[in-house]
């Protein structure tokens, strides 16, 4: 079965937890201020520990006999980046890291045929602010040779990640657009149902669903707090009744901090597993959100949390 015939018939399809913030702390290596992971697939050690944390990940789906989406460790793999980080050509960096992550899922035998891999892309700047988005036609280009690095590989398909405004999200869906690949944007949301940039996430997905050709297969959000997505989507399902069709999922962060505060601060806040999966059976529950996984905060234990809520 392949991925969109998985994310229209499956009830329940399982993510990744936090890779990122895990590598961040792990005492063996170094987050690249540039491009975060992606370095790390040149080095031994570096493909060691993502190895580990990827396969916590896939033991966790294959335990329970869930199809469940990796993504590339691409978010930052970038143009300007990767020249800031002496790291070559964007194919080069982005194939490699596209293929190191293959070769693990390769070795889950009968089980490989429900992991599925996404080629992931970031925002140019920071996250989470969102006065320094790229305008959309700056973004397209800007966008477009990692979208056409990734989509070359043979990926299961496309997401754009923690977008804080409408703009940059609106020039990378159309750089992903162009590649013929299914893709997702994945959106940071206020509790009052806005992207950071203030639009309403029912104008933003509108806004792309009109003006981008092919439009994405779907919509997700990631890098907040089950209960502030929740409270977000409930008024923007006020507002426009039909954006439950477009919006699947969420890989959810353990605190429910904004994301100023969380920048501000200097340890990582987390919650115990049982009460984030509890939180997220709940979104599911009421929203029908059948992607869900994990973002800031994770580790395997929340995963594992999760699908035994499911």
């Amino acid at each position: 079965m392949d991925f969109i015939q998985t994310i229209h018939s499956n009830r329940f399809v399982l993510t990744e937890g936090a890779m990122i913030e895990r590598v961040r702390r792990d005492p063996v290596v170094v987050l690249d201020p540039h491009v975060a992971t992606a370095n790390l697939v040149y080095t031994p050690e570096g493909r060691a520990v993502l190895s580990r944390l990827y396969r916590q990940y896939l033991d966790v789906g294959r335990a329970h006999d869930l199809p469940i989406i990796v993504l590339t460790p691409t978010w930052r793999a970038s143009p300007a980046r990767l020249r800031d980080a002496g790291l070559g050509d964007v194919a080069a960096v982005n194939g490699e890291c596209v293929r190191f992550l293959q070769a693990i899922r390769d070795g889950y035998g009968s089980y490989a045929r429900k992991i599925f891999i996404g080629g992931l892309m970031g925002t140019l700047g920071n996250a989470y602010d969102p006065d320094i988005a790229l305008p959309a036609e700056e973004a397209v280009a800007y966008h477009r040779p990692q979208a056409r690095a990734l989509a070359s590989t043979g990926v299961d398909f496309l997401m754009a990640a923690t977008l804080p405004a409408f703009s940059e999200a609106l020039g990378m869906a159309r750089a992903m657009a162009e590649t013929g690949v299914p893709y997702i944007p994945s959106f940071v949301l206020r509790p009052s149902g806005t992207l950071l940039d203030g639009m309403p996430l029912h104008e933003a997905v509108a806004g792309i669903d009109a003006a981008v050709s092919p439009r994405p297969l779907a919509y997700m959000a990631n890098c907040v707090h089950p209960t502030v997505f929740a409270s977000a989507l409930a008024r923007e399902l006020a507002q426009d009744a039909t954006l439950g069709a477009r919006i699947i999922g969420l890989q959810a962060n353990t605190s429910a901090r904004s994301p100023e505060e969380l920048l501000g601060l200097d340890h990582l806040e987390t919650e115990a597993p049982d009460a984030l999966a509890a939180a997220m059976y709940d979104v599911y529950r009421r929203f029908g959100m059948r992607v869900l996984g994990g973002c800031c905060g994770t580790d395997e234990r929340h995963i594992a949390a999760i699908a035994d809520a499911m």
